[in-house]
């Protein structure tokens, strides 16, 4: 399992001109799902995305998490952070997960960020989606569950 996660002043998804899920301060998510990957991923990763301390305090340190400032997730599939573009022109995605794996793990991961009380929004599964986003720092960090 991967995500990219970026700290945001605010960011939003947009489906067919509709905006489906949006948040003012606080974490993007970009997640993705490769073969193996269990329950166990899934919640190390939300945890590790709750808890990383990331947010400024008082003498601009990073210092607090997501928890310490109430800021709430923004969660996005995206199978494409499994691209190999070591050969050729075109990126190949045979590590990501298929649709029907990739899926229920998408919204389980999201189950269990919302058990930690904070506001979660999301995209939609397999949908072609707009997402606009502030970037706060810029802080963005790669985040796997396995080595």
């Amino acid at each position: 399992m991967r995500v990219v996660l970026q700290r945001v002043k605010d960011a939003r998804v947009t489906v067919a001109g509709k905006v489906t899920g949006a948040i003012d301060h606080g974490l993007l998510l970009l997640v993705a799902f490769s073969e193996g990957d269990t329950e166990e991923d899934l919640h190390y990763l939300a945890g590790k995305s709750v808890n990383l301390r990331i947010f400024e305090d008082e003498n601009g340190k990073m210092n607090h998490s997501l928890l310490d400032v109430g800021g709430g997730i923004l969660s996005v599939s995206q199978f494409t952070l499994y691209g190999d573009c070591r050969k050729g022109r075109r990126p190949n995605f045979m590590r990501s997960a298929k649709p029907e794996l990739a899926e229920p793990l998408y919204h389980r991961f999201n189950e269990i960020l919302k058990s930690y009380d904070v506001p979660v929004e999301t995209g939609i599964f397999g949908a072609m989606m707009q997402v606009s986003f502030t970037n706060d720092g810029p802080v963005t960090l790669i985040l796997e569950s396995r080595e």
